[in-house]
């Protein structure tokens, strides 16, 4: 497990920029990173996290609250990334994306987007390996509530090799948060579900005490870890954990403010 951290600024809160999982597919080695950019209408914006993906050089990109309309999709481009996909609402708000490299032979199967921009779900195959990936934003009200239904919906679409990744807007463990407190109801609801699905959560499943948070509310003065990558628990043998090396930025600060990353090597 590789760790990278750092702090943005998203309104009146902050975001800590967390983690690298390394993981192992069964013919293949591929990259997927997860990011919460809280909007792309800014040029500016644009042309440096496009840098930025292309000096990362991942196989996937998953974006949350890319803030683009269906009017607006085709602003998000990446050269080198061509095959994009996306899930945008008729407004200004939530949208999410997954960008695919071209060196990836990836081909489509299928592909299911909510109206609203919230989640979408790819499914498709590199060489003969399955690939699946759900990419969620959660709304921030009833966040758990609204993730357990989306893997309800979705629950035949989601196989064993299905990674479920994003903002999921709430914590998921007691070390998630800088301050412990009992899981509500939602919260036991949807890990019911995940436990039903075998769904787990991958860094915490390798670092059950370690705490080390994604999110810091200024409003509340505590951190929190929101944004996850779930796997199926049957898979585990293929996420490989490596040494931590010393703590490294990872956005240039040009780009720092307003974006989260979450980062899985597949």
């Amino acid at each position: 497990m590789t760790l990278h951290q750092h702090i943005s600024k998203k309104g009146d809160k902050q975001t800590l920029l967390p983690k690298t999982i390394r993981i192992t597919g069964v013919n293949n080695h591929w990259s997927l990173i997860s990011l919460n950019i809280n909007g792309l209408n800014s040029p500016i914006k644009r042309h440096r996290l496009r840098d930025w993906i292309r000096k990362q050089d991942p196989t996937f990109c998953c974006l949350q609250e890319t803030h683009l309309n269906h009017k607006d999709r085709h602003l998000l481009r990446v050269k080198g990334w061509e095959k994009v996909f996306q899930a945008n609402g008729p407004k200004k708000k939530a949208g999410v994306a997954i960008l695919i490299s071209n060196k990836t032979d990836f081909k489509l199967k299928s592909i299911r987007r909510d109206r609203d921009g919230h989640f979408i779900l790819i499914t498709g195959t590199i060489h003969q390996d399955d690939v699946s990936i759900l990419n969620i934003y959660a709304p921030n009200i009833k966040a758990p509530t609204y993730v357990k239904e989306i893997l309800l919906e979705l629950k035949a679409d989601i196989k064993p090799h299905t990674l479920v990744v994003g903002d999921f807007n709430t914590p998921l463990s007691p070390r998630d948060r800088s301050i412990r407190q009992k899981p509500n109801r939602e919260l036991r609801e949807l890990l019911e579900v995940m436990k039903q699905m075998d769904l787990t959560d991958i860094y915490r499943t390798f670092h059950p005490n370690r705490k080390e948070y994604t999110f810091f509310s200024a409003a509340h003065g505590t951190f929190s870890k929101i944004d996850h990558i779930l796997g199926n628990k049957g898979n585990l043998h293929r996420y490989k954990k490596n040494q931590c090396p010393p703590v490294s930025y990872l956005i240039p600060p040009q780009i720092q403010k307003n974006i989260s990353v979450h980062l899985c090597l597949i």
